[in-house]
């Protein structure tokens, strides 16, 4: 059944202010007539782009906001003064059960910062951990990655517990009963890693081999299976998650750059492109990182989404069409339920990931 979906967003974070916020926000509001929106920043700046969209403001309530979280603020000076900010009031409105997410472009270390203090961490979560869907040749289209940020040194309590909050998203989001799970490392082979990597390894194991596992550890895998079917979750730590994620970001963006390039490079290629064109979309949505923009943060007792700083409409579009999703499965209670209780079905989500295919 549908329901209303508030989505509290902060519309100044980002590194290009509020306009690509409030367009992505017209896109999604255009496609799903039960979004409705808490926009935070400056009514100043924020009503004139509102009122060029048709609509919007009808399903929008604007709040003022003191400040703005810079994207360079160290998450300790944010949390000490960031009370009243667009950001921090985006996260409060979530906090106070006046929306169902929050989304923001801005600072990945004080959103999370702000996110852990007003929303504290789920029951039995040391940890949170930010994850991204990866365009993959799975069933349903993605892999999870997680973390991609969060954490930069996590530990072997951490990577286990990232494998298990993994699962879940994925149990929730990609309706699997069993996913494959993953410990993202140089080599296949258990002699090679970190020894942080190695005791992790060692405990997964050990919970594949009981008889009420909630997913199937696979071992070791490598890079090269992030974007493949081997399995549904890669669990690492932030820094290599998060170098991971943008190098694929910059090679997505390189091949569609070489494409356009070639096609363009002698007469007889505009005539192939012309014919080529139908499958030359489809190709270029597929690559698309703003399609899948959106990691979100897992481990906390509320639902946050972070999406890219610099991203444009489609990529904002892309994010508010995640948190459309969570805020309607009621995905922050659920994952908590979920980790805590030990539950090993879903049935009665439907799913949140968004089609690749089709427009954000």
């Amino acid at each position: 059944m549908s329901r209303t979906v508030v989505i509290s967003v902060d519309a100044m974070g980002g590194d290009k202010g509020p306009a690509p916020v409030v367009g992505g926000m017209a896109k999604s509001a255009a496609k799903n007539p039960d979004l409705r929106f808490l926009l935070h920043g400056d009514p100043a700046a924020l009503k004139p782009l509102l009122q060029k969209r048709a609509g919007l403001a009808a399903v929008t309530e604007i709040r003022e906001s003191t400040s703005v979280i810079a994207m360079d603020q160290k998450p300790s000076h944010a949390l000490r003064h960031g009370r009243g900010s667009s950001m921090w009031n985006a996260i409060e409105a979530v906090a106070n059960d006046e929306a169902d997410v929050a989304v923001s472009c801005g600072n990945t270390g004080a959103l999370m910062a702000m996110s852990m203090l007003r929303l504290k961490r789920a029951p039995g979560i040391d940890r949170p951990a930010i994850a991204v869907m990866w365009p993959s040749r799975n069933p349903s289209g993605y892999n999870i990655v997680l973390d991609v940020g969060a954490d930069l040194r996590a530990d072997e309590t951490s990577l286990v517990q990232f494998a298990i909050m993994g699962a879940e998203y994925a149990r929730l989001g990609l309706k699997l009963d069993m996913p494959r799970v993953g410990l993202l490392n140089v080599g296949t082979e258990e002699t090679k890693g970190r020894r942080g990597h190695r005791s992790a390894l060692e405990r997964l194991n050990q919970m594949d081999r009981q008889p009420d596992r909630r997913f199937h550890h696979v071992g070791y895998v490598e890079g090269g299976d992030i974007t493949g079917d081997r399995v549904d979750v890669i669990v690492t730590d932030g820094y290599t998650g998060n170098i991971a994620l943008k190098t694929a970001e910059g090679t997505a963006s390189l091949i569609g750059e070489f494409l356009a390039e070639a096609f363009r490079a002698t007469p007889l290629s505009r005539i192939a492109a012309l014919f080529a064109m139908t499958s030359l979309h489809r190709l270029r949505k597929r690559i698309d990182p703003r399609r899948v923009n959106g990691g979100v943060f897992l481990g906390l007792g509320g639902a946050v989404v972070k999406s890219h700083g610099s991203a444009d409409a489609t990529g904002v579009s892309a994010a508010l069409k995640l948190a459309f999703r969570m805020g309607r499965e009621g995905f922050a209670k659920k994952l908590a339920e979920r980790v805590a209780s030990g539950g090993t079905r879903v049935k009665d989500a439907g799913g949140f990931m968004p089609d690749i295919r089709k427009e954000a």
